[in-house]
Order: C-alpha cells, then sequence, then structure tokens
C-alpha cells in the first residue's frame, strides 16, 4: 500500500465517522491515532481503513470502526474512568478506550486471542490497557467495581453477574439479542442505585459465550 493511497484511505476513514454522526472530538482524535492496521490479519490490510468489520482468529471479528466510534462515545467516557470490556478480540476497542481513560481490563475467553492482543499493545505502548483469560458471564467480584463497562459480543441478557461490577454513575453498553440475526445496542445508566436502560440501534456482533474456550 503506497503512503498517499493509505492516506487518503485515512482521511475517508474520518469524514466517514464525521458523516455518520460522531462528533465528539477526543473519540474522532483517538479513532485517528491507533492505527487500525496493526489491528487486522496482513490480507486485509487493503481494507483496514474501511468501514466494515474484518475476520480475526478464532472465528471472532475486528468490529466496524463505526461502531467501535458509536460505542466510545455513547460510554460518556472521562479520563479518570476504570473501564471492564468484555471481548478482547484483536484489542483494537481496548486501544481506542485507553486513549480516554485512565485504565482498561479487557477480558477475553479465547487464550490465543488474549495474547496476541496482549503482546499487540505493549508492542503499541498501550499500557494502560491489562488484558485476561476469562469468562465474561462470570466476572470474578474481587475484580472490584468499574465506571464503564462495554460488552463486544451479543448477549441474550446482561447476567446479574456483570451489572454487579458497574459502579453508581456508571454506563455499560452492551450489544442484546439472539446469536444469529440483529440485536439491540442497550445502554445501562446506574443512578441511584437503579439501572435505566435505552435501545439505542440495530447491530450484528458474533455471540458472547461463557466458559473459557477450549485449547486446540
Amino acid at each position: 500500500m503506497s503512503p498517499d493511497f493509505a492516506q487518503t484511505e485515512r482521511m475517508m476513514f474520518q469524514l466517514s465517522l464525521r458523516r455518520r454522526g460522531i462528533s465528539d472530538q477526543a473519540v474522532l482524535k483517538a479513532m485517528d491515532d491507533v492505527p487500525r492496521d496493526q489491528f487486522v490479519r496482513s490480507s486485509d490490510l487493503s481494507q483496514a481503513w474501511r468501514d466494515t468489520a474484518l475476520g480475526i482468529a478464532c472465528g471472532q471479528t475486528i468490529s466496524q470502526p463505526f461502531v467501535v466510534a458509536y460505542m466510545t462515545e455513547q460510554l460518556q467516557l472521562r479520563s479518570s474512568d476504570r473501564v471492564l470490556e468484555i471481548g478482547t478480540g484483536s484489542g483494537y476497542q481496548a486501544a481506542i478506550l485507553a486513549r480516554l481513560v485512565r485504565s482498561v481490563l479487557s477480558i477475553e475467553r479465547f487464550k490465543l486471542l488474549a495474547d496476541s492482543a496482549r503482546a499487540r499493545l505493549e508492542k503499541l505502548e498501550f499500557h494502560n490497557v491489562e488484558v485476561m483469560v476469562g469468562d465474561g458471564y462470570a466476572v470474578p467480584p474481587n475484580l472490584g467495581e468499574f465506571d464503564r463497562i462495554i460488552v463486544t459480543a451479543a448477549m441474550p441478557e446482561i447476567p446479574a453477574s456483570l451489572r454487579a461490577r458497574l459502579g453508581e454513575g456508571g454506563i455499560l453498553i452492551a450489544p442484546i439479542g439472539p446469536a444469529a440475526g440483529t440485536q439491540k445496542l442497550v445502554r445501562v445508566t446506574r443512578s441511584g442505585g437503579r439501572d435505566i436502560s435505552k435501545e439505542l440501534l440495530d447491530v450484528r456482533f458474533v455471540p458472547a459465550l461463557s466458559g473459557l474456550a477450549r485449547e486446540l
């Protein structure tokens, strides 16, 4: 890929996000700063800056950039926030979050993905991200509460164990619905001990499965 072509692709990338309604300048800057081409397969480099989801290892995907930006914007992030991510994948969403908050803990059920994402994030010097192998349906209580939680795989509903990790005044965003087909992106805000839910838009994510993935 020539430098001129890559630069044009990145300009179109930013323009596409703005045209689709992403207006938070901090989010737009994070999307520009994080090199998406470092998170995709070598065979997909020519599409790295396109507004499309791409396949990665273990049958998973790196999400469409608009969806990444939209979910990030809807979290209403603050620089002091501690964020929990369920579904590390390539590490791209965690890298975007890391540009905007104090710390990110990302949980991935596939050890292969967790290890490769951890190495990639360390190489790119995202030192405020921790990647651990775990079950997103059973987040350990000893991890404490988080200011923000983002789920990057479809769940039929938000499990109580995950809700329990959301602190007062916190925001959780997740795709809720059937594994096959379309889900609703739902934002949950905790206020006064109550959870207030709002449906945002239709999305398509791979399913979030319980337990750890079996190593092949």
